[in-house]
This record gives structure tokens, sequence and C-alpha cells, in this order.
């Protein structure tokens, strides 16, 4: 009997299993950037990303439910489809940024619709992929080897999105990017199966002209994205900046610089005094002597600038989650003008983590807390304002301490000005609201939380542009239109203030 050796992979085969790998991370990268994109834009990750990748992954299913009916011709109904997900997946980011800029009401409808489309056409890749394959492979050989090189290709994608792809080239060059690495597919398809393909030069032609495409948008990609962002924005942009945690942008115009993360507004160089010098004095004059302070949230340096007024302060501990934003704001002269480089004072400790994390881990105790998160719009930020955060807020407050947290319009969102309140309360600290008008905001609110009863300071820092004693009394003071309200308490469990917060303020044009 004479032996055979088993014949081992064929050339061809290697390069489509390669492929695969390729495909997957592409279809990933498109579904993880259409997840980012609406998050930044429309608020509340959880459900954003949750229904993107419902959406993708139903639509992959129809994908994969719509290749058996392809029957003949595979390389060129897989060529073809790579070039059209090339197309439309690496031209995905640009496309909604645009959107978001020029016909906001239509983004919606943009984002599910080029979400669905993208993911029919990755759910048409693999089953067409594993049918050319199976010319020359058994059914079990074939499964195994094409799902290992998807998860590995979905693995390299999903863990260099945030770490490198994000941070270094940018939601659209990322996206353009990835898109021309999809086109190299149908490049590469087009030269291993030139022997089968009707009509070459079609084919040709049609992945020079895509290449070409794509390849004009990665050098334009900063172009694109100012196109978008001169129209979205007021001001001139003057710094742009795409974090694992946020969209950083900053805009210079006749009334000074103007910061937006995600789209919206934290402060505006010509009033942001009233709202610092409000957030901050209340609780540091009423101490007295405030010694240990920490600042959570407020990266930009600003509260830091207000606390250093005191000059009983010994040390500042700053904690802000994402990097990017103090080191722009240790950095950058322009923004160190504006902090008056507080965030270079030796008391100042920056440590750059996630302030849940931090309470948790956190021995000491300090003399005030400033709280300046963003305002709840989504899961992540909203567990910063639940009955779990104010716990742990109450275990680092001195006994003699006060506590700060700014919790959004008691006008606008007077509902959800109101959960912060019964909130705290529940954690068992004592709560004082107060608010100010700030005119780039309108009405702002603001909770004192202490184990002892607020009183109001008998001096106050000077050099103070906006806050006195006699207007200091008239903030605690609420008329009947943003009077409390019954409110449920924010857990964990429920998050109900990001809901109710998305209610209130999408019923406002801002």
């Amino acid at each position: 009997m004479t032996n055979v050796k088993a014949a081992g992979p064929r050339p061809i085969d290697v390069a489509l299993l390669a492929s695969v790998f390729v495909i997957a991370a592409c279809g990933l990268l498109y579904e993880l950037a259409a997840g980012a994109l609406a998050s930044y834009l429309l608020g509340d990750s959880v459900l954003q990303f949750s229904t993107i990748i419902g959406t993708y992954l139903f639509a992959m299913g129809i994908g994969s439910w719509l290749s058996r009916y392809f029957e003949y011709q595979l390389p060129a109904h897989f060529l073809r489809v790579e070039l059209m997900v090339a197309l439309i997946g690496g031209a995905l980011p640009a496309v909604l940024f645009l959107a978001n800029a020029y016909v906001p009401g239509a983004f919606r409808l943009l984002l599910y619709g080029m979400v669905l489309l993208v993911g029919t056409l990755v759910g048409l890749e693999i089953p067409l992929v594993m049918r050319i394959l199976k010319r020359n492979a058994s059914l079990k050989d074939l499964v195994s080897q094409v799902l290992t090189f998807d998860y590995l290709g979905a693995l390299a994608v999903s863990l260099a999105f945030p770490i490198v792809l994000v941070p270094k080239l940018g939601l659209v060059r990322t996206g353009l990017l990835f898109g021309f690495m999809n086109a190299a597919v149908a490049v590469w398809a087009l030269v291993l199966f030139r022997h089968e393909l009707h009509r070459l030069r079609a084919h040709a032609l049609g992945c020079a002209a895509v290449l070409a495409v794509l390849g004009g948008g990665i050098a334009g990609a900063d172009h694109l994205t100012r196109l978008a962002d001169d129209h979205f924005y007021q001001d001139r942009i003057v710094m742009s900046s795409v974090t694992p945690y946020q969209r950083i942008v900053v805009t210079q115009g006749r009334q000074g610089a103007r910061l937006y993360l995600n789209g919206n507004l934290q402060f505006a160089q010509s009033d942001e005094y009233r709202y610092h010098e409000a957030l901050v004095h209340p609780v540091m004059a009423a101490h007295g002597a405030p010694r240990r302070v920490a600042v959570l949230g407020g990266g930009d340096g600003m509260a830091v600038r207000e606390v250093l007024k005191y000059a009983t302060v010994e040390s500042v501990t700053l904690v802000e989650l994402d990097p990017a934003m103090t080191g722009l704001f240790r950095d950058n002269a322009m923004m160190r003008a504006l902090n008056q480089d507080a965030l270079r004072d030796p008391r100042v400790h920056i440590v750059n983590t996630d302030a849940f994390q931090w309470l948790q881990q956190e021995s000491g105790t300090f003399d005030a807390i400033i709280v300046d998160f963003p305002d709840p719009t989504n899961f992540a930020i909203g567990k910063l304002f639940t009955n779990s955060f104010y716990a742990l807020l109450d275990k680092r407050l001195a006994a003699s301490g006060y506590a700060v947290v700014q919790t959004t319009s008691p006008l606008i969102a007077r509902q959800s000005f109101w959960i912060v309140v019964q909130t705290i309360e529940s954690a068992g600290l004592l709560a004082t609201p107060y608010h100010v008008h700030v005119p780039s905001f309108g009405e702002w609110g603001f909770v004192i939380a202490s184990h002892r009863p607020w009183r109001e300071p008998a001096t106050l820092p000077s050099g103070l542009r906006f806050l006195s004693l006699p207007g200091m009394r008239l903030m605690f003071d609420f008329p009947l239109d943003m009077a409390r309200l019954p409110a449920e308490v924010n857990r964990l469990s429920n998050q109900v203030l990001v809901t109710t917060y998305e209610r209130e303020w999408g019923k406002v044009e801002h």
C-alpha cells in the first residue's frame, strides 16, 4: 500500500485566511467607530453602544442569509462586497461628523442606516470566503480556521481602537485607513482570482477608484474634520483632540476661549469666573481654614485656581480621568493663562484615574472636596451622581469639612437637580442647594454636602470678580419655578438621573 502524504494548504487558501483576519478587524472597527460617534454626539454611551451593536449584529445576520443567493462567480461577488464595505465603512466617521454639523436632524437616520448597510455587507463577507475555501478543505477544518482568524482580527482591533488608533489617528482617519485595508483585500482577491474573473479590467478600475477616494480621504482627513467642526462650533477652532474618553475642542472668538467636551460647552472664558467662584468659595470660605482639598473632575484647573486663593491650603489633589485634559491645561500657554498656572503649583498633585475608584482606594480625609464633573449625559458619568458615590464621598470628607457638587440647571432640568439633592441626603449627608446665573449656561445649580449645617462665611478672598457676601446670600433662595420637587434616589442599579436628564434637556435646543 502506498502512503500518500496529505497536501498542505494552498497559497491561495493561506491568503484568503489572512484576508479573514483583516476583514474581521475592519468589520469590528466600523462597529466601534459608530458606537463611539453615537456616544460622543448623542450621549448615554451604554444605550448608544447597545443599540449600535444590536443593529450591526442584526444586519450581519441579514447579510449571512442573503449570501445563499450568491451561487456563481463567488470571487467576483467577494471582491465587489469588499469594495463596498471599504467605501461605506471607511467613510462612515467622516460622513457622520459632517452630517452632525450640517444636517443634525438627519444624524440618527443616517447613523443607523449606515450601520445597517455596513453590517449587511460585512455579514456577506465570511460566508463568501468560506464557500470559496470549501473547494479544497473539509468543513471541520474550514470552520475552525476561518473562525480562528475572524476572532483574532476582532481581538486585535478591539485592543488597538482605544489604545492606539483613536488617540493617535482620530476617528475620521482611522475609519478611512481601515477602509483602505478592506480595499487592499479586494486588490488581493483581484490578483488571486484573476483567471476566474470576467471583466477583469472593470474590477481593476473599481479597485483603483476606491483606493484613490480613500487615499485622498486619508490625506485630507484633517480638512474634513475642520470642515465639520467649523460649521458646528461658533468660533475658530484652535485645538481639537480625540482621546479614549472624550473629544476635546477649544475654540477662540471675540469673547475668548471656549472648551467643549463631546460637543457640550464646559466653559466660556467670558464668564467662567462666575461659575468657578460660585462653585468653590461658598464651601472653602465657610470652612475657615481648609488645608487638604480634593478636586474631582475639573481637569481645566479653573476650580484649582480658585482653591489656591486660600493661604491655608497645603495640598490640592486633582482627580481627572483624562490625562489629555490635565496635560492641555498644564502645558498649553493659552490654557495656562486661563487657570493662572494652577496645575503647575507645587501644592497641586494630579491623579489621572477614575474618581469612583480613587475614592474607594483613598484613605485620608479632606477639609473641602470640589466635585466638578460634566453633566450626567451617560451612565459612565451618571455613576458619579449615585448614592454609592456620595457614600464614598462621605468617608473622605472631614467631620468639619464641606463638599460641593455641580448639579446642572435647576430651571431647565429641575427634576434632575432635585434628584441629586435627594441622592446626597440618602447617603446620610446634609444637602444645601444653591444656584447662580452664568450667561453661557443660564441658571445653574450646585449642592453643598456636609456633616454639619452650612453657615454663611464671614469673609471671602480678595480679588473676586463676581461673588460677594450679599450676593452669596441670594444664591440660596429658590423661586417657585425652581423650588424642590419630590425625587427618586439615583442608584447604580437604576441610574434614573441619566434618563431624567436626557428627557429634560431633550426639550431644549442647545
